[in-house]
């Protein structure tokens, strides 16, 4: 536990497995999900690269294109094995002279320690930054209002825009969605000025709100399974096909301009429990998974909603069923996005 865990447990948060799962009325923190909510982000880890070389080195490194990074937008990105599937997808941000990653912290770990292997020579630090930051999620009406006392000054306006305060800086990720970034001996007074009006809620609806946002996070489950194509990472803007080589760049390209990309990321609903790393099945194709579970979250109106990687044809024929051709089906509608 830490200062900061140890003041929300005083406040009510139940943590599970090191998460802040919620505070104490799980079903009444669901019911509350598209409303005025407040949420702890510690279930999404920080890694921090510095140094001459940081920003050339990410850029070399990732899907998307970081040579113009700057303190005013954070672009969303992903990380390849070279056979070009995703393992992990993230928020990259400036602060400073400092380049923030943020993702699961279940894959952190192995990200900052597989990234670091290949700094060899060049002027790049990594540190894992999580102590550094404490993250809040804040979405609802008058959202911004309060985000804007937070900063002292005007929210972010545009989608994935960011402002900077003293001590706390913020993305827009959403029309009334907003990540927080707060210095630690500030973040309690913040805390307390946001759960004035705002509904404090865990990881368990954050992550409903991101499933229902259509916004993939790799996770241990799924980890080089899905080329990014396959997540919509280049529908949120997180794939560059103009820049130079990363690991994986070859496939991601080939998939782009050849139009292998036969699996693409749905919003679905379904009636039972489902799990990152599900199999889907279809009556076709008949001797293989036509799919699988990228993320899912309880909902509000009972069951489950899943963002699910699935051949097209499956999904249109609207007979996707969850582990098994007998298993519960699935339930399609629209992303909030286009997808091309």
């Amino acid at each position: 536990m830490t200062a900061w865990t140890d003041f929300l447990a005083a406040r009510g948060a139940v943590f599970e497995q090191g998460v802040c799962a919620h505070f104490g009325d799980p079903a009444g923190e669901l019911a509350a999900a598209g409303q005025r909510v407040v949420a702890d982000l510690s279930h999404y880890g920080l890694i921090a690269f510095t140094g001459d070389d940081a920003q050339a080195f990410l850029h070399g490194q990732i899907t998307n294109d970081l040579r113009s990074l700057s303190e005013k937008a954070a672009v969303f990105a992903a990380y390849l094995s070279p056979k070009g599937r995703m393992l992990a997808n993230f928020l990259v941000l400036r602060r400073g002279a400092d380049i923030l990653v943020m993702l699961p912290e279940a894959v952190r770990e192995s990200v900052q320690k597989r990234l670091s292997m290949f700094i060899l020579r060049a002027k790049v630090k990594v540190r894992e930054a999580g102590s550094e930051w404490v993250r809040l999620g804040v979405d609802g009406p008058e959202s911004a209002v309060r985000v804007s006392a937070v900063l002292g000054r005007a929210a972010p306006e545009g989608i994935m825009t960011m402002a900077h305060g003293d001590a706390a800086f913020a993305v827009r990720l959403g029309d009334e969605r907003f990540d927080l970034f707060i210095e630690p001996a500030a973040a309690p007074g913040v805390w307390e000025a946001l759960s004035t009006g705002f509904r404090p809620v865990g990881a368990t609806v954050w992550d409903w709100i991101m499933v229902n946002a259509g916004i993939p996070a790799v996770l241990p489950a799924t980890q080089d399974h899905f080329v990014p194509q396959m997540a919509n990472m280049e529908a949120l803007g997180g794939v560059s096909f103009n820049k130079g080589c990363y690991p994986g760049q070859e496939i991601v390209a080939r998939s782009q301009y050849l139009g292998k990309v036969k699996r693409r990321l749905f919003l679905a609903h379904i009636e039972t429990d489902a799990r990152p790393g599900d199999e889907l099945y279809a009556p076709e194709p008949p001797d293989q998974s036509c799919g699988m579970i990228a993320n899912a979250a309880p909902s509000p109106r009972g069951g489950w909603d899943v963002l699910a990687v699935a051949l097209g044809p499956s999904v249109e024929a609207g007979q996707v069923r969850l582990k098994s051709r007998e298993g519960a089906p699935l339930a399609f509608r629209p992303l909030p996005y286009p997808v091309t």
